[in-house]
């Protein structure tokens, strides 16, 4: 198993969960952004998935909770993909 296949694709079911959810309201707010600047519908939930990411490594590295603040952040700086 291709572990960073396995990881890409669970970023995009949490970007699927906080869809369905509305949690963060800011998720569905930036993939409507995104696709109103010309990207297609994949490529705006795989940039959230990007900030997804970059916060579970922020998560994993600080050993500190989940920073909603930090993740809407990173939303709102998108098509800029956090590194």
């Amino acid at each position: 198993m291709d572990m960073k296949k396995i990881l890409r694709q669970q970023f995009m079911v949490a970007v699927e969960n906080q869809l369905r959810d509305g949690d963060p309201p800011e998720t569905a707010l930036t993939l409507l952004r995104l696709k109103e600047e010309g990207y297609t519908e994949q490529q705006a939930k795989e940039m959230i998935s990007a900030c997804i990411a970059a916060e579970m490594f922020s998560v994993m590295e600080s050993n500190e909770p989940f920073n909603e603040q930090r993740y809407v952040g990173w939303l709102a700086r998108l098509p800029q993909v956090p590194e």
